[in-house]
């Protein structure tokens, strides 16, 4: 029996597949700033980290303002070997979605006070 998606019954889907590879790195080609938090598939087991490691390559290969976020994606980019292309890397990957969410951080809110900070 094979589910509605693809996958036979008592399986699970661990990586992307070639299909999604080839629309991302497409998709990278004329991106001008690319967000990522969290890996595409069980990376930390071979082979199901090829087509993580291929959206880590297209998205350092790109022209865009990378963006990484999360402490699994990091050490997806790190296993790549294109940590060092990418424009930005915050390991905290819940933080990283609030603050792009608008969200005000505990930790970084008393920063911004000038009062607090004794900066005026």
């Amino acid at each position: 029996m094979v589910s509605r998606e693809g996958i036979p019954v008592g399986w699970m889907g661990v990586d992307i597949g070639p299909q999604t590879v080839k629309s991302f790195t497409n998709a990278m080609r004329d991106a001008k700033t690319a967000v990522w938090n969290g890996p595409l598939g069980v990376f930390e087991i071979e082979p199901f980290g090829k087509d993580t490691k291929a959206i880590a390559v297209a998205v350092a290969s790109s022209q865009a303002t990378s963006i990484v976020g999360g402490g699994d994606t990091v050490a997806a980019v790190n296993q790549a070997g294109v940590a060092e292309r990418i424009t930005h890397i915050s390991t905290g990957g819940g933080a990283f979605l609030e603050l792009l969410e608008g969200r005000e951080l505990p930790g970084i809110a008393p920063l911004m006070d000038p009062l607090a900070t004794g900066i005026s």
